[in-house]
């Protein structure tokens, strides 16, 4: 029996022999494209070519796509592991031809991999057309009888994208599993016996605003197959589980459990769920989601929560799901190695969901059999208690008509909805009253924003009304994207106006001032100048948070991605989707890669580009429902590293942020975290906030100050003699210049008075003919001390040698002509300065 990676194999390798190019498979979360919650065909990454908006350096191609379909139109969710062909992840084998072969060679191609290559019996299928493509009718009578060719219409056999564009009819292969091969009526009547194994679609018109259909120019080929499907054919099974695809997770459960699979009804179907739904998971969180409350993690939830459910059912009370996640990882990490290399992760992020779920699953269960005990057979459960399981105890409503439905009990939906939109139009009522009410019409002005490149600009005043002034050009940004607003000032006709907020109106940037002005400015000229220090400011927190969002995805695993953020001029908060605290440890090593980054002097550089554009950069990060406009602005820090799409501004080199530190890690909702952070100058400003608290515990706790103060006195007296000790050995290394002792070393000791002190002490062990340079660094500067032995202070004076030394390193200094003391900026030429540099100022000096 062939096995299933060894048909996935000859899928591929049939077709690249037919001058197809292998794919990659795309992620099952796809970014970029807010049309959709998942991929849920293979077409998906090809959409922009069927559009006509994009294009590709091949014309055919061939792929096994990863697909879900939980949501829409192709919601499968109820019907997985109660037949036996439909799941909520699966793999779609599939081809296509890009303006390149059509219908004849699909059809012929088709026929020879089912029947030549994987020898299925012809007798047993049957190939469905639309009702008039006869084209594709005639083609199909070279292989089959007519009475095994059906017409079908649109709802089955008519394939559109959308409201508009391309769309075409398509041709099914159907099998006929039924042991007598009477099958030709079950032919899409949704009947397991007969099973649809691969659609063929050809895209040949485009479909107007008025419903009209026209001709393509290039017309397209689009065929998916499904693999479960066929492997359950191949290796002849009743069921798609009964296949090595699935098998393994069946006898993986059958351990956990100790129940054995085929023994009932109601334990079959709960191991199906579960070896179905754990693929779902592990693969949309090994391509960056994760279970939470909106959006496709909401739905990935439910789908968790579902399997937990089931578990039950076979005995299964204690967290098991997250046990199936190396199962996973065997049996696909050779095809898709992101289920291997993120194991670890899911199993993490799997296992916390599902204790966290069942720390409130067994309270609502008993809340579920209170409220409904006295209800008969038929009967429904209120929406009011749906609702009540769903808030409090973390339901689902699909959970909870599961559960009903075990007991005989119908939900009453209607209800439920209402009191969910109910919910949902007070929370939108309560944020609407939290801010302000947006103008009732937009200004019809356009501003240009220059505040990208400029700080200050001159423009004209086309609006002027109470306390808003609008330009035709401005350098300040409107608060979006979490940067705030600019403030600054307009200067008109002499006269400073205070800028304390901006607000976009339409395409119009409004300039809030302090003070009431009237219409006679329009047409004026005005210099329009933000606080630049602030700005910078800004600019410094909101390159950070780039450098921050990428440490996060670096540190904690590539399933970040930013839920909120904000960027003010003195710190920044991020909000992150995560399942649990971020330990110190982890903190630490976030922080110390984003200084690293910022250390690293990395140019900062923005590019403006179309969406489409964006989208064929698989290194620009896009998230599924924000908002982009048909042109976007990207910015990289080092492609290779960080990009990301944003409007906001920022530094030309991270080394403008200067140091970056977290303040704060916290929870904001379930599976969402929060950092906020500093960096620039508000670092210092941090520490001197910190000095201050210690120095005002330190006021009150006198005896403490004077013990730490004798400690220090005792700390430096030790230094002074572990320095001075240290003498010795230093005059053992003496060099000798022109019959002269000459030495050189960097020292630790507390003050300059004690440095003085080393020196006298270096300078007598140094009698009769000796010279000696000692330093010390001061923070980020270099304090130096030369002496000089009484018999050549004259010849070489200490405080010419001194200055001489100091000026290698940025400063200068002088002295006495047996002492004297000097300073430098550059630190990092010292090393260089005391191993030669000192030896050829003695050396050549005079």
């Amino acid at each position: 029996m062939k096995s299933a990676k060894q048909i996935r194999q000859e899928f591929l390798d049939f077709f690249k022999a037919k001058d197809h190019n292998i794919v990659p498979s795309a992620p099952v979360i796809p970014h970029g494209d807010a049309t959709l919650l998942f991929t849920n065909a293979g077409m998906n990454q090809f959409k922009d070519v069927f559009l006509g908006q994009g294009s590709r350096d091949y014309k055919r191609a061939v792929d096994t796509q990863k697909c879900i379909r939980v949501s829409g139109k192709h919601n499968d969710l109820e019907e997985v592991g109660v037949d036996h062909y439909h799941h909520t992840f699966f793999e779609m084998l599939g081809n296509w031809s890009f303006g390149d072969f059509y219908k004849e060679e699909t059809i012929a191609w088709s026929w020879e991999l089912l029947t030549d290559v994987w020898g299925l019996d012809k007798n047993r299928l049957y190939a469905t057309v639309f009702r008039t493509d006869d084209e594709a009718y005639e083609i199909w009578k070279k292989y089959l009888p007519e009475d095994r060719i059906q017409r079908f219409d649109e709802k089955d056999n008519f394939w559109e994208m959308g409201d508009t564009g391309p769309c075409g009819p398509c041709s099914e292969i159907h099998y006929d599993g039924t042991k007598d091969l009477s099958g030709a009526a079950l032919v899409n009547a949704g009947h397991e016996d007969v099973i649809e194994i691969w659609n063929l679609v050809f895209v040949q018109y485009n479909r107007k605003a008025d419903g009209s259909l026209e001709n393509l120019k290039n017309t397209h080929v689009d065929t998916g197959m499904g693999f479960e499907r066929i492997t359950r054919v191949i290796q002849g099974k009743s069921s798609n589980y009964d296949t090595d695809i699935f098998m393994p997770f069946i006898r993986e459960i059958e351990k956990l459990s100790g129940k054995k699979y085929g023994a009932d009804l109601k334990s079959d179907i709960a191991m199906r769920v579960i070896s179905d739904h754990i693929r779902t998971l592990s693969f949309t969180i090994a391509d960056g989601a994760i279970p939470g409350n909106e959006g496709r993690s909401y739905v990935l939830r439910r789908i968790l929560r579902r399997a937990s459910r089931f578990g039950r059912d076979i005995g299964l009370k204690e967290a098991f799901f997250y046990k199936l996640v190396d199962t996973v990882a065997d049996n696909f990490g050779d095809i898709f190695p992101e289920v291997e290399k993120q194991k670890e992760l899911i199993k993490k992020i799997i296992k916390g969901e599902e204790e966290s779920f069942l720390q409130t699953l067994e309270s609502g269960l008993v809340k579920l059999e209170e409220m409904s005990q006295n209800l008969k057979e038929g009967e429904k459960i209120s929406g009011s208690i749906a609702f009540l399981l769903y808030d409090s105890f973390g339901f689902p409503l699909d959970l909870t008509q599961l559960i009903a439905r075990d007991k005989g009990l119908l939900v009453d939906v209607p209800e439920f909805e209402k009191l969910m939109a109910d919910q949902k139009a007070r929370s939108q009522s309560a944020r609407k009253s939290n801010s302000e009410e947006a103008d009732e019409s937009s200004l019809e002005f356009k501003t240009t924003f220059t505040g990208y490149d400029q700080f200050e600009t001159e423009s004209k005043i086309v609006f002027a009304e109470g306390n808003r002034i609008v330009l035709e050009k401005t350098p300040f940004y409107v608060e979006k994207g979490g940067q705030v607003s600019d403030t600054g000032t307009l200067l008109i006709e002499g006269n400073y106006l205070s800028v304390v907020d901006t607000k976009l109106s339409g395409d119009a940037i409004v300039h809030i001032i302090d003070t009431e002005i009237d219409s006679s400015l329009v047409g004026k000229i005005g210099v329009a100048k933000i606080n630049v220090e602030l700005r910078r400011d800004i600019m410094r927190n909101h390159s950070a948070t780039h450098l921050l969002h990428e440490a996060l995805r670096t540190i904690l695993g590539e399933h970040i991605q930013q839920q909120g953020s904000l960027v003010t001029s003195n710190y920044l908060r991020f909000d992150f989707n995560h399942f649990e605290k971020v330990p110190k440890s982890d903190l630490k090593k976030i922080e110390d890669l984003v200084n690293q980054k910022i250390f690293e002097t990395i140019t900062v550089e923005t590019k403006e580009m179309s969406l489409d554009e964006a989208k064929e950069n698989d290194k620009i990060k896009m998230y599924f429902g924000d908002k982009y406009g048909s042109n976007v602005r990207a910015v990289f820090m080092n492609p290779a590293y960080s990009v990301e799409l944003c409007g906001g501004t920022h530094v030309k080199n991270t080394a403008e942020i200067g140091y970056f530190k977290i303040t704060s890690e916290s929870s904001v909702a379930s599976g969402v975290r929060r950092i906020e952070a500093i960096s620039g100058r508000f670092i210092e400003k941090e520490f001197e906030k910190l000095n201050t608290e210690i120095s005002n515990r330190l006021d009150n706790e006198n005896s403490l100050k004077d013990q730490i103060k004798q400690l220090e006195k005792e700390i430096s007296k030790l230094k002074s003699q572990d320095a001075n000790s240290g003498l010795e050995d230093l005059i053992d290394t003496a060099k000798s210049i022109n019959g002269i002792n000459v030495v050189s070393a960097q020292v630790d000791v507390e003050d300059m008075d004690a440095f003085r002190d080393l020196g006298e002490t270096l300078r007598n062990k140094l009698e009769p003919l000796g010279i000696g340079l000692l330093a010390k660094l001061d923070e980020d500067k270099v304090q130096l001390v030369c002496v000089v032995t009484d018999e050549l202070k004259n010849k070489y004076p200490a405080g010419k040698l001194v200055g001489l030394a100091a000026k290698t390193l940025g400063g200068g200094g002088g002295g006495k002509p047996h002492l004297a003391t000097a300073g430098g900026r550059k630190p990092e030429k010292l090393p260089e300065l005391l191993s030669k540099q000192f030896y050829d100022i003695v050396e050549n000096y005079g």
